[in-house]
């Protein structure tokens, strides 16, 4: 199967919620492209996730808190982390000015 297109194509304006878009599935592997536009976690919520998450910011800026962790993690265009399956994390911000367009890849079990 071929798949192609383009990231940053239909992006929409305002965002009542994030945008996540699954670009690839198999087995193992998810890709998703997601858009954000100041959006947070919520204040009391850690994601903690069965697979490993590799995210890069691809536009916009964003700040990542990993619970166990006493500094957040700027990022901005071409910053990536790989997050290892089960480490508390959340986002405290995105950008409220532009998109912040994400490419997270989830692997591994």
């Amino acid at each position: 199967m071929i798949l192609s297109s383009n990231l940053f194509t239909d992006l929409p304006g305002r965002l009542p919620d994030e945008l996540v878009t699954t670009l690839l599935e198999t087995a193992g592997v998810r890709i998703e492209r997601i858009v954000s536009n100041g959006h947070a976690s919520p204040e009391d919520f850690w994601y903690d996730q069965e697979q490993h998450e590799w995210v890069m910011v691809l536009r916009g800026a964003a700040r990542l808190r990993m619970k166990d962790e006493e500094q957040p993690i700027e990022m901005k265009p071409g910053d990536f982390v790989n997050i290892p399956a089960h480490t508390k994390h959340r986002v405290e911000c995105t950008d409220p000015d532009e998109p912040t367009i994400w490419l997270a890849v989830y692997y591994g079990d």
